[in-house]
């Protein structure tokens, strides 16, 4: 078996998934996650168990919300550690950007390994962050929750344990939800992400000259003598480097993870009170500790990463998702769901009666 390639104009483009050791990257993030909390062999236990039930227990209300209901038996979560989420990721990763399992198929011998270990030191940042994922790209989709993380939170925000995994598990649950429900965006994820990562060798200078024009006409703010980039830059940054083809594929990303992570904040809120008595005590301190502000370096791994830009995606979605369904309701909401020409366009999430206009 052979990587994937593509032709253009005599071209050829190698799937980024067979450019990375991701054995590499797993073995190297597991050593360097970050210690977890320390936690009592009862506490562990107590906390794994109570997260599989309460991921048991969102499916229902859930589906009830949101009217998305696919029929399907409700899956067991798998409750993880750092080391096991990071695993996971890359087998996802490997699977979303088109690399293989075939032990006959090997990455570039030097340039493989070092983009292993690079992958696997950005897992390890990520690893202390991530309370729970949905993977809908292995088999038939896998919805892991991150007990170690879930446990320094819920002590950090100072709230009551069983409503706080209660919380987390309805917004995953959500997006179990969402792909269980609409198969169809799996597909659409992963062609966006196909177009995203192909390396069509291109020619460095053109590369760097789109990078200069960026640049010189979007001012950087410089603040202390060095230049001042948000996520909003960072993004900016990289669709000056890429293709046409790619910056639409990036749109399509950015707009549907935007429209999931919304859609979730939403059902979170919905759902809560019914089944979270303190979800506005915990909605207020998550809130917070969103926007409280981070070491200098912290911050800058934050941008690098995205990781501010998927809190503006939770902002921007949820305010999409509230207008439109409390103007329509949430049965004609859902006519979101239809194919990849009723997801909203990138000006209508800000401007959510445009997509209400145009699909409704």
């Amino acid at each position: 078996m052979t990587p994937k390639t593509h032709s253009d104009s005599g071209t050829s483009r190698f799937s980024v998934g067979h450019a990375v050791d991701w054995n590499l990257a797993a073995t190297v993030g597991g050593k360097l996650a970050r210690q977890e909390p320390k936690a009592t062999d009862y506490t562990r236990r107590q906390t794994i168990e109570q997260l599989a039930q309460s991921a048991r227990d969102s499916e229902i209300p859930v589906r009830e919300v949101t009217g998305l209901i696919e029929g399907g038996e409700i899956p067991e979560a798998r409750i993880v550690n750092r080391p096991d989420w990071i695993r996971a990721a890359t087998q996802s990763m490997r699977a979303m950007t088109g690399g293989t399992h075939d032990r006959d198929v090997k990455p570039r011998m030097i340039t493989g390994r070092i983009a292993g270990a690079q992958t696997g030191a950005v897992l390890a940042f990520v690893s202390s962050g991530i309370l729970g994922q949905y993977d809908p790209f292995s088999g038939d989709g896998e919805l892991l929750l991150v007990y170690p993380n879930v446990i320094a939170v819920e002590r950090q925000l100072r709230v009551v344990p069983g409503d706080f995994r209660m919380w987390v598990c309805l917004h995953e649950v959500t997006h179990r939800v969402q792909f269980r429900a609409n198969p169809w965006l799996a597909e659409h994820m992963s062609g966006a992400l196909a177009v995203l990562t192909e390396d069509g060798g291109e020619d460095l200078t053109k590369m760097v000259g789109r990078l200069a024009d960026y640049v010189r006409d979007h001012q950087v703010v410089v603040k202390n003598g060095e230049p001042e980039l948000n996520s909003t830059g960072i993004i900016g940054l990289l669709r000056a480097v890429q293709s046409e083809p790619q910056r639409q594929a990036l749109d399509r990303l950015l707009v549907l993870g935007t429209l999931l992570e919304g859609h979730a904040e939403h059902v979170m809120d919905a759902v809560g009170p019914a089944v979270v008595p303190s979800v506005a005590t915990i909605r207020a301190r998550f809130d917070q500790r969103r926007q409280r502000k981070q070491p200098p370096l912290q911050r800058l791994l934050r941008i690098l990463l995205g990781v501010d830009a998927k809190m503006s995606q939770y902002t921007k979605g949820k305010a999409f998702v509230d207008e439109v369904v409390g103007k329509v309701g949430m049965e004609r909401f859902n006519a979101i769901w239809t194919d990849a020409d009723t997801l909203p366009q990138p000006r209508e999430i800000d401007e959510p009666q445009r997509w209400i206009d145009r699909v409704l």
